[in-house]
């Protein structure tokens, strides 16, 4: 089963069931590169103690990106004395989830994405539509974020994303060359209050033109309005005025706290699946599998640890099902 951004969410389920109900897993990524430095038969000299060979790859292999993830479960069936498959096979691509979030950057390299693009590699489907993730530092720090903006906004502060009745008790502090603008802004307001229309659309502008236009309503429009910036495809922003009694607003308001927790739920991404082979304590197999395991671990889960702390760290993830 082929899995994109585009059905994700739909297969969510069908793939916590395959892997609750699986005996064991299987899984092999492929990378947008092996090694930064040495070439691939130094990096894994069949030599190397496993500490030494976990140093090496920690060192040059960690800034490529695992954008494809296959996962196999096996369930054995009694009856017909064999194994029962569910292939997985997931396209991974670190979408920033909004301007605050992680902008990740990554390596590539050319023999890497020449043998995939041999192989008939659908690069478009990484770049285009391959599922976001969150290692667990990131989604707690997203989450504080999240927290904090709801917490400014309910005391009047910060840039809301919509007006709250009362929570601006003075006027903007307009500089001079921003009047006009913030002027014609009003007079599109009082406009949209004296006719028949319940939206207004105002053009994209900046960051800062946008605060300006939040703090000046709040303070002006006190009640009546529902204020929200909305993004287009092309990833301009523009801020949306909306007629609204107070009810519809409350309502409006408790839209978009969903939202955003599910933007933030869907930015977790790819790194549910991980959350649930690790929480299944099944056991993971795969062929010469360090470097996905630590790519695995170091993408959606932590930063890897250093040497020292190596072997313990692998018996920890193997008490979770990796092995």
């Amino acid at each position: 089963m082929e899995v994109t951004r585009k059905n994700y969410k739909d297969s969510l389920n069908t793939v916590y069931s395959a892997i609750e109900e699986a005996d064991f897993l299987a899984i092999d990524g492929e990378f947008s590169g092996i090694s930064d430095g040495p070439n691939v038969s130094a990096l894994t000299n069949g030599l190397d103690t496993p500490e030494e060979r976990y140093t090496k790859l920690k060192k040059h292999s960690m800034d490529f990106l695992l954008f494809q993830f296959g996962l196999c479960t096996f369930k054995y069936d009694q009856a017909k004395s064999k194994y029962i498959t569910k292939p997985f096979n997931f396209y991974i691509f670190p979408k920033p989830f909004n301007r605050t979030s992680p902008d990740i950057k990554f390596i590539c390299q050319s023999s890497s994405i020449d043998f995939l693009a041999s192989q008939g590699f659908d690069f478009n489907k990484v770049f285009c539509h391959g599922i976001p993730y969150l290692n667990q530092d990131e989604e707690a720090q997203l989450r504080e974020q999240t927290e904090e903006r709801r917490n400014q906004h309910a005391n009047g502060g910060g840039t809301p994303s919509y007006i709250s009745p009362s929570s601006s008790k003075s006027p903007a502090n307009v500089p001079e060359e921003h009047k006009d603008f913030i002027n014609r802004v009003i007079e599109k307001v009082e406009a949209l209050f004296s006719n028949s229309e319940k939206t207004l659309d105002l053009e994209p502008c900046t960051g800062f033109q946008r605060k300006l236009i939040y703090q000046t309503l709040n303070w002006k429009f006190p009640k009546g309005l529902h204020v929200e910036t909305v993004e287009t495809e092309k990833k301009e922003r523009y801020i949306q005025v909306i007629k609204v009694d107070e009810e519809e607003r409350k309502r409006r308001e408790q839209q978009k706290l969903e939202r955003e927790q599910e933007e933030l739920n869907d930015a977790v991404g790819f790194s549910r699946v991980i959350h649930a082979i690790s929480k299944s304590g099944k056991l993971v197999v795969g062929h010469n599998m360090l470097l996905d395991v630590m790519h695995t671990i170091h993408q959606f889960y932590c930063s890897l640890p250093e040497v020292h702390r190596v072997l313990r760290i692998v018996c920890a993830f193997s008490s979770q099902g990796f092995s």
